[in-house]
């Protein structure tokens, strides 16, 4: 026998072997200390420098004697697999055992392998079997899950075993409880008898419960799969019983599995009180699907759907639903949406890369995006969005300079007798292809960028509600301009050549079924760049002043018998003054010859280079009448454009202004203003503000907010940081209001109470969607109101709607209250 007192041992290989030739060796390091060992030199080649083991890092030849050799880092995942043995160390008071066959630690005994420890009062270690017996205040950290007990039978290698009367919490999401009994399978799962299973904190006192705890005769716990399986188990929340089943499984952490998820219970002024029971199916690591049946009150019963894939070079998304029977409209519904898209690289350069979008939305009837508003199908709340649904359809390639693409555009048009639409053309087909070069040689000149863009367009849509006729066009854009670029400033100057074709399926008003447009752009583009250091508000700033001016000159050409197909007047801001057509799409080119000039001033931080302040003025001088228009409209005349003056400021990390002004001079008349700004001190705490006006057409006011209510107060909470809220026990509100001026009315609301309770979270949410716009322009005044309610377990589960996607989608930087940003570190818990 061989006794030591405060020992510290490594049983590898090695060790063992040297524990047959001496007595013992103790190590002269403080308790809790790394443990380093030198193999004797009996068991060295002596023709080899010694080898210096670091526990964690692979032994160095290159280490002289007595020179240690430590890891960069602590590895997250300890060495192990087929070949590698790991050692073995044990710390106790007093030691004493058999080489190679037991060894006995009684008091503060400790024993480590690779990722997991030991800590008892008294720790048997059978060498030969692997197997570790420990009693008393027995300790278990296994990759940072922790396990405490009277008791502990387990096998090393495998980690099988099992625990009397053990508590156990787990890294992943800090759930805890406590069981009659464990029994381990491997370092990934175990199962615990008469045990449950909760998120909540200890709170003080002795009379302290859980807000909700699983109760269950057997909790099998799967690591790997990160799922939970609970077997006679009941859910209590408040010690009022919730859920309770023969066996039902929830999740460890974010990971996905295959059930039932907690069910939806809505309300609804346009569909009624509606119960949905989704179930998820996880197929693989790249698929998944979900069912959805709904039961709604004045409807029947929807059978929905999603599908979803993400392979390497492509990835889609398919959702679908039928209501058999609609109890209001005395007939079958339905809808669908296909998102795909991908692409694929031949590896050959000859053949170049391939790829393919396809954007398909259908319903079944005009009334579907009144009735089912929330549905998401059409883009969002948007009114003219849901009711043009498009199915898009293309397919790209491209080798070098060269690319082409071959494209489907069919709108689905649901129309409202009361607010027709007049439907937009579909393209059957769409063929484009063009040839791009930049900073090329052309005919001895450098540094020239150049491109031919070609397209060909079939424009169908209802004669009737167009009235003009369908047609084929074809056209041909060829530019080539010269950039100087230099730090102080550049000059671009740049020729276009627009040449258009049509062929009509119906003659134009003077007889013609073809017409052809050739038009040629001169533009040149300068502006200069100054700098200085300036000093304001105390801080230190690089101030630019940033002048330019852009001419354009293009002949005019009629184009007043050419029909409509996809132009329209462009918008009037900062990117669009700077163009050389006044029209977006193909089938208007704007006459011109008129200079463009503007000026922008920015402070930037001269470390960062972040903008903290930028300001900007532009005008656009006209020296002719533009004759070209739209159907409807009269030439332009006026030879001064609106001054456009924009602003905006990040000068606090707080605050953040913009705003944007379009402003008659000769009238002294805003034409169309928008000011919007955001103070957000911290996290959780956010408002926002903005103010739209368009002169005659619509003025609005919005307001969306994120704050604590128990600011009022004077209980500011915790700095958590992102993604953990902001402490137990406090009251957020949140919401966005949309007033409309001329309507007099609340147009569009959310409106909500979040309340973290720690372990739980309870979100209300009262939601109002506007349905037509205003009846001023005759389109109707129709709504939508719902209530989304939710109960979060933090770490278990939630049930009920899912009001987080309207909150995010609908209050700018909204943060959820608990959002994992990184895995849990075993170090977190590190013995």
């Amino acid at each position: 026998m061989h006794r030591a007192s405060r020992s510290r041992f490594i049983l590898s290989p090695v060790a063992h072997a040297a524990l047959s030739l001496v007595s013992c060796t103790v190590l002269g390091l403080g308790h809790g200390g790394i443990a380093y060992a030198q193999a004797p030199a009996a068991l060295q080649d002596p023709a080899k420098p010694p080898v210096t083991s670091v526990p964690g890092s692979i032994p160095r030849r290159d280490a002289l004697p007595g020179q240690l050799k430590s890891a960069s880092m602590l590895a997250e995942q300890p060495p192990g697999g087929p070949g590698i043995e790991l050692p073995t160390f044990i710390f106790g008071d007093r030691l004493s055992g058999r080489p190679e066959l037991e060894t006995v630690i009684d008091g503060n005994a400790e024993l480590r392998r690779g990722g997991s420890s030991i800590r008892a009062d008294w720790l048997q270690y059978d060498q030969p079997s692997d197997v570790v017996k420990a009693r008393g205040n027995v300790r278990v950290n296994s990759a940072g899950n922790l396990f405490n007990g009277p008791e502990l039978e387990i096998k090393l290698d495998t980690f099988e075993g099992f625990f009397t009367r053990p508590d156990y919490r787990f890294l992943q999401n800090n759930g805890y409880g406590v069981a009659s009994r464990a029994d381990f399978i491997d370092d990934k799962r175990l199962v615990a008898y008469d045990a449950n299973f909760t998120t909540c904190q200890r709170g003080e006192g002795p009379s302290w419960m859980p807000a909700w705890i699983v109760n269950a005769s057997s909790i099998k716990f799967d690591k790997e799969a990160d799922v939970g399986e609970a077997s006679g188990g009941v859910l209590r929340f408040m010690s009022v019983p919730i859920l309770a089943a023969p066996t039902f499984t929830f999740p460890l952490s974010d990971k996905r599995k295959s059930g039932l998820l907690p069910p939806t219970i809505g309300l609804s002024s346009v569909n009624g009180t509606s119960v949905t029971v989704p179930y998820y199916f996880d197929i693989a690591p790249q698929r998944d699907a979900t069912f959805a049946p709904t039961i709604m009150s004045k409807r029947g019963v929807d059978l929905a759907g999603e599908f979803r894939y993400l392979e390497r070079n492509y990835r889609g998304e398919l959702r679908a639903s039928v209501l058999p029977n609609d109890s209001l409209r005395d007939k079958t519904r339905w809808s669908y949406n296909y998102l795909s898209s991908g692409s694929f690289n031949t590896g050959l350069s000859a053949v170049g890369g391939l790829g393919f979008n396809l954007n398909l939305n259908r319903v079944s009837d005009n009334n579907y995006w009144r009735d089912f508003p929330s549905t998401g199908l059409g883009g969002g709340s948007n009114v003219l969005t849901q009711r043009l649904l498009t199915s898009d359809a293309s397919v790209s390639w491209g080798r070098g300079y060269f690319s082409t693409t071959l494209r489907t555009l069919k709108y689905q048009t649901l129309q409202d007798v009361n607010a027709p639409i007049v439907p937009p053309y579909d393209r059957l087909p769409q063929l484009t292809a063009a040839y791009t070069r930049i900073n090329a040689p052309l005919v001895g000149v450098d540094g020239l960028d150049y491109s031919v863009t070609t397209d060909y367009t079939r424009f169908e849509s209802n004669r009737l509600l167009t009235r003009q006729p369908n047609a084929n066009r074809t056209f041909a854009l060829a530019q080539i301009s010269r950039p100087w670029i230099r730090p102080a400033g550049y000059i671009t100057p740049k020729l276009k050549l627009n040449s258009t074709a049509y062929q009509f399926d119906g003659p134009l008003i003077n007889g013609a079924r073809s017409a052809t447009r050739t038009v040629p752009t001169f533009s040149l583009d300068s502006g200069l760049v100054f700098e200085r250091d300036a000093n304001f508000f105390g801080q230190a700033f690089t101030q630019t002043l940033e002048p330019r001016a852009f001419y354009v000159n293009t002949p005019y050409r009629n184009q007043a018998a050419l029909p409509n197909y996809d132009s329209g007047l462009n918008a009037f801001n900062f990117a669009t003054l700077f163009t050389e057509n006044e029209f977006v799409g193909n089938d208007r080119i704007s006459d011109s010859n008129m200079l463009t000039t503007g000026i922008t001033s920015r402070l930037l931080n001269p470390d960062t280079g972040a903008e903290a302040l930028r300001v900007g003025i532009a005008q656009r001088v006209r020296f002719k009448d533009r004759q070209v228009t739209l159907p409807g409209e009269v030439r332009v005349s006026e030879r001064l454009s609106d001054l456009l003056l924009g602003a905006s400021a990040n000068l606090t990390p707080a605050w953040s202004l913009d705003t944007t002004v379009q402003y008659n001079p000769k009238t002294n008349i805003s034409e169309r203003s928008t000011v919007g700004g955001r103070y957000s001190p911290s996290n959780y705490r956010v408002v926002s503000a903005a103010y739209r006006r368009q002169r005659n057409v619509s003025e609005q006011y919005e307001v969306g907010w994120q704050w604590p209510i128990n600011d009022l107060w004077g209980d500011k909470g915790q700095d958590l940081g992102a993604g953990r809220g902001q402490g137990a026990g406090r009251w957020y509100s949140v919401g966005r209001l949309n007033y409309s001026v001329p309507d007099k009315k609340l147009v569009d609301v959310v409106v909500g109470l979040e309340y973290d309770g720690c372990c739980w979270i309870g979100r209300v949410v009262l939601e109002r969607t506007q349905l037509g716009t205003s009846a001023r322009v005759g389109t109707g005044s129709s709504s939508s109101t719902r209530i989304l309610f939710q109960l979060e377990f933090v770490g278990f589960s939630r049930i009920g709607n899912n009001p987080l996607k309207t909150l995010k989608a609908n209050i700018p930087r909204y943060q959820y209250l608990r959002e994992q940003s990184t895995t849990p570190s075993r170090f977190t818990n590190y013995d």
